[in-house]
């Protein structure tokens, strides 16, 4: 959306609208936001409004506690699930230093900086995303219970697939909101969905990725149930996964396109950056203890290696041609901070190009079936929370790539989770 300030000002005026949204997210991915009225709008576009930083988890410290909300235009959406009468609008911002200077914990920010990188070598990303969920029941108070709303599996359909209307209501709810749904199922654990959003560049489709869990979360509460993105809800069953699609576009032509001669070399730098750089990233692809049970089993990965379509690989090549040519990274979870998820990805990859890393031969094995020789030869991802904040902490490409305070408060507050 190309919406400009003074056409949001206008919008506001000829819908009743009553409410805006001025919505940002912490370092951690957790969306917070502040409602302004009508009236303060035009103040917001030209000065921000001020928020005390510290008290948002990983900002800023009490003795310099104020930072400015600037709301971005293009993210203006109504929100379908509240009043129609008197509405509710929500537009994303970007957060800023009391001088104007961006703030260095802003995700938007430090996606940007990734996206700016990839213009500056001739590429433009797209990125798309399938998010894996779980639907449990509410009781009485509508607090969450450990009941899943059904026991349906893998594609299953109505009866046994309970959440078919929720899934609808949700990719109706997201069409209202301008964002494309392209498939949506039952995933194979019992009240677990999957829905995929379309593809689209980075910043749009981190702000969507943030937009679709307040959709899910909101239809889940009208229909009496609770929505959880956490990686492993359920010991015994699948966790859920956020799959990563990406292309690259180098003057109009994706290099993830396959021919004759095989993948472009820079497509295979790329992949070959990601897998090298996987360690130092995944205690923000995979930020939460509960993270590391998931890995390894149902599907998600263990080892940092890759393969064309094989579903047990870090990095699968889909069977796609054209525009829709991409690599699927298997291993982040919905618990992630998508800004930072995101920015990190492209920033390996994009390194891996600048450092024209060779990509070793895929590994055509089916990993949940190896012998122990051949798991003791194959890298492996961090095994827990522990270990992947060892990776980040001695990362020389993190020295590089993202800014040492974002890096120390996140990392900090993430080690508190392991004691």
């Amino acid at each position: 959306m190309d919406t400009t300030q003074s056409e949001v000002l206008q919008f506001v005026a000829e819908n009743d609208v009553k409410f805006i949204r001025l919505a940002f997210c912490d370092i951690f991915g957790v969306q917070k936001n502040i409602s302004i009225m009508p009236e303060e709008l035009p103040r917001a576009f030209a000065s921000g409004i001020s928020f005390d930083a510290s008290a948002v988890k990983g900002f800023m410290n009490v003795e310099e506690s104020d930072l400015f909300l600037f709301p971005d235009p293009a993210t203006l959406a109504v929100l379908p699930w509240r009043p129609q009468t008197g509405r509710v609008v929500r537009l994303f911002c970007d957060i800023r230093h009391p001088d104007g200077s961006p703030f260095a914990g802003d995700g938007r920010h430090i996606l940007r900086q990734a996206v700016s990188k990839a213009d500056a070598m001739g590429y433009a990303c797209h990125i798309g995303t399938e998010c894996e969920f779980y639907l449990f029941q509410a009781d009485e108070e509508g607090c969450p219970t450990d009941r899943p709303h059904d026991r349906a599996g893998y594609l299953d359909v109505a009866p046994l697939d309970r959440g078919e209307n929720v899934r609808r209501q949700i990719c109706l709810t997201l069409e209202e909101m301008g964002i494309t749904s392209v498939g949506s199922h039952h995933e194979a654990g019992p009240g677990q969905n999957e829905i995929d959003l379309d593809h689209t560049d980075p910043l749009s489709a981190a702000d969507n990725l943030i937009t679709f869990k307040s959709v899910v979360s909101a239809a889940a509460s009208q229909n009496g149930l609770w929505a959880s993105f956490m990686p492993k809800p359920l010991a015994a069953e699948g966790g859920s996964g956020l799959h990563v699609n990406i292309s690259l576009f180098k003057r109009g032509q994706n290099i993830f396109r396959t021919d004759g001669a095989g993948h472009s070399p820079e497509a295979e730098s790329f992949i070959a950056g990601v897998l090298a750089y996987a360690p130092d990233i995944t205690v923000f692809l995979n930020p939460v203890p509960q993270s590391y049970q998931r890995l390894g089993s149902f599907e998600a990965p263990k080892f940092i290696t890759w393969s064309h379509q094989n579903r047990s690989q870090l990095i699968r090549i889909p069977a796609a041609t054209g525009e829709f040519a991409r690599m699927e990274m298997r291993s982040p979870d919905p618990a992630c901070n998508p800004y930072l998820a995101f920015a990190l990805l492209l920033q390996a990859g994009l390194t891996g190009i600048m450092e024209k890393r060779s990509l070793e031969p895929p590994t055509n094995l089916n990993l949940y079936q190896l012998d122990s020789l051949e798991e003791h030869r194959l890298p492996r991802l961090p095994a827990s929370l522990s270990e992947s904040l060892e990776c980040a902490a001695q990362s020389a490409f993190l020295d590089e790539v993202l800014d040492p305070g974002v890096r120390q408060k996140y990392c900090l507050a993430k080690s508190l989770e392991c004691l």
